[in-house]
């Protein structure tokens, strides 16, 4: 199962990407082509050029895992775009993309990230 944490960061590969790879060329690809850590805790998403499978590399603080889906009678939303900028999707999004849903890089479907703001310290009233 998939960490489901809160600020759990995911990445998308925008480029098909051959199924056949395992463990050590996905981790290569996600140092080259995102220029990202593949050891950080982060996913990392990768889709075949069919669009009926899809693979997911995260660090799990014990070692790498990969998770895999095939879809049987539809295909995953396509991430891939020209304009080379990065795809971000929430731990939410990412679930909706392994369902299915066909909604997820067309529209933000998760709130944007709230940041926690320090409050002024109460006054003293001296009455």
């Amino acid at each position: 199962m998939i960490s489901q944490r809160l600020h759990t960061r995911v990445f998308v590969c925008t480029r098909p990407v051959d199924m056949r790879k395992s463990f050590d060329t996905l981790a290569h690809l996600v140092r080259t082509d995102l220029g990202r850590d593949p050891l950080s805790g982060e996913i990392f998403l990768f889709l075949s050029r069919t669009r009926h499978t899809a693979k997911a590399l995260l660090w799990d603080g014990t070692g790498l895992c990969l998770y895999a889906k095939r879809l049987e009678r539809q295909r995953f939303a396509s991430p891939w775009r020209d304009d080379g900028k990065p795809i971000n999707l929430t731990a939410s999004e990412l679930a909706l993309f392994f369902e299915g849903s066909t909604l997820v890089f067309r529209a933000p479907l998760s709130p944007p990230t709230r940041t926690l703001q320090v409050l002024a310290p109460p006054t003293l009233d001296p009455r």
